[in-house]
């Protein structure tokens, strides 16, 4: 079981300069607590993502902490060349000594894709072919490749990754056939919605891995995440996570909702009373670990990213919750079996 961070960077209020360090100080503390690793979300021209350039963001991340491992998830791989996306993963890489992590998909919005010019139809072919090409240019010295969308020969890669053959893979799966992919690649996987889903694809990926011959223990990690909030009472933490959590969604649908679209996969519970105990958990610090103990039975994952900063809440509430869970959570739930 290991413990986790995924941040959306959805807009606070205060100035944007401001916003970054408040998000780089409370990076620090989830560095000091040892939580395992932070990833970051990339999204285009929508208030849920002010990290649209993950790689920027990241560097910063690099230098501020020393332990925490960090990374996409995901870099939206139409969006890149990926032989420059290899250069940059090998500076990440390189430049933390080890710690740097690389989420790889397709992007989730056909309405931010579109905004760069993409043929939004073929960007599946395109990330594959890009996947195939990025595996390349981090394990290999020189690239050659003739495929659909991607020609090169004999391109000389001189930075090579610290991780050696190439730092940790992530992948959203957003269908029963993707935990097939990430198991055949060799990829830890991500997956959010109903608690049944959850537990239908954690035993399809944990099945897989037993037909390899792989214990548990050394599998790839399959991992959710929660909306978390701790406070001193469950009224209080349920006052803030309301708040924050239906600005979050706000964001979230923005772009969708503008363009008379849904998300795919289900959208987030849009009434806070229904998303309170599912994807959002918030309460006393006995309250949370109860609630997450219960929720890691149900889902069978083996990996919980926490988001502890989103909405308008302010970096002393989310630093609040990350101590309280460091101090009073974390432990009840990596000592679980």
């Amino acid at each position: 079981m290991k413990i986790g961070v995924f941040d959306h960077l959805d807009g606070g209020h205060n100035a944007l300069a401001d916003y970054y360090e408040d998000r780089l100080r409370l990076i620090e503390a989830y560095d000091r607590h040892g939580f395992y690793c932070y990833h970051v979300a990339e999204h285009h021209a929508t208030p849920l993502g002010y990290a649209p350039s993950p790689s920027v963001f990241l560097s910063a991340v690099g230098q501020r902490t020393r332990h925490i491992r960090f990374g996409s998830l995901v870099y939206i791989l139409p969006l890149y060349h990926p032989l420059r996306l290899a250069e940059e993963i090998c500076m990440l890489d390189q430049m933390s000594r080890g710690r740097f992590q690389v989420g790889v998909g397709r992007g989730i919005s056909p309405i931010e894709l579109g905004y760069f010019a993409a043929d939004v139809p073929r960007t599946q072919a395109l990330y594959m072919e890009s996947f195939q090409v990025l595996l390349k240019a981090l394990t290999q010295e020189r690239v050659s490749h003739e495929g659909e969308h991607l020609q090169f020969h004999d391109v000389p890669m001189v930075l090579r990754p610290y991780q050696q053959p190439h730092p940790p893979l992530w992948y959203g799966v957003g269908a029963l056939d993707g935990v097939d992919w990430c198991v055949s690649q060799g990829v830890n996987a991500v997956i959010n919605g109903p608690f049944e889903r959850i537990r239908q694809m954690s035993d399809r990926f944990r099945e897989l891995w037993a037909q390899k011959g792989v214990p548990e223990d050394r599998q790839q990690l399959m991992g959710t995440a929660r909306h978390i909030v701790i406070a001193g009472s469950d009224a209080e933490a349920i006052a803030i996570a309301e708040r924050g959590y239906l600005l979050w969604l706000e964001r979230f649908i923005k772009l969708w909702k503008a363009h008379g679209m849904s998300p795919p996969f289900g959208a987030m519970p849009a009434d806070f009373k229904t998303a309170l105990g599912q994807v959002v958990v918030a309460g006393s610090a006995a309250t949370v670990r109860e609630t997450l103990l219960d929720h890691l039975q149900r889902t069978g994952v083996n990996y919980l990213m926490g988001r502890f900063a989103f909405g308008d809440l302010t970096l002393a509430e989310s630093t609040e919750s990350v101590e309280r869970f460091a101090a009073e959570v974390m432990p009840a739930l990596l000592a679980r079996p």
